[in-house]
């Protein structure tokens, strides 16, 4: 995968796509077109998936949100290499799916795997061994839903005692000279 331009020669940097720089047209490998090549246009609403096929040049536009979510897949180690962690844009068409981050270890890749997520407004998703998509995180439209948490406690073991505005106050007493009045008929006064 390249984006938009040839790396420099001597660059160890891995090729990364900017989220926050969309609109982004990029070159990434395809089995089933022509010259394993196909290129794509990535804008914030829109895909655009260019690619030849038997020397037939075609072009898919597809809405984001047409798209599955942003999965993230762990891919198994060749023989030779080690494994590697991608960020790919899932649609219901396997053939569709977008790579959006490729690395071969995962230190950034959780971090890329959210902020495309957010950028483009869809939901995270997990690639499982067998190819099975599912959520990390229950979600109820664009709201993600945990359990109730756990009240915050403070850390003082004072906090327990009786509020300071309390501890300020003294309670009243009565004295010898304090009146009470029993048995007595109340007198309210009335316009």
């Amino acid at each position: 995968m390249s984006a938009g331009g040839v790396m420099p020669s001597g660059s160890s940097r891995s090729d990364r796509l900017d989220p926050y720089a969309l609109p982004v047209q990029f070159r990434t490998r395809d089995a089933a077109a022509d010259g394993n090549v196909r290129v794509v246009e990535l804008h914030r609403e829109r895909v655009i998936v260019r690619r030849a096929v038997h020397g037939m040049r075609m072009a898919v536009s597809l809405a984001v949100a047409d798209f599955l979510g942003v999965a993230i897949r762990v891919m198994a180690p060749e023989e030779a290499g080690n494994g590697a962690v991608a960020i790919v844009l899932e649609h219901r068409d396997p053939a569709l799916a977008v790579p959006l981050y490729y690395a071969p270890d995962g230190e950034e890749a959780i971090a890329e795997w959210q902020l495309w997520a957010r950028v483009l407004g869809l939901p995270l998703l997990v690639g499982d061994a067998d190819g099975t998509l599912h959520e990390p995180f229950q979600r109820l439209g664009a709201l993600c839903i945990a359990g109730p948490m756990a009240r915050r406690r403070r850390s003082s073991a004072l906090k327990r005692r009786r509020p300071r505005i309390l501890m300020r106050r003294k309670a009243g007493q009565l004295s010898d000279d304090t009146s009470i009045h029993r048995d007595e008929r109340e007198i309210i006064a009335r316009n």
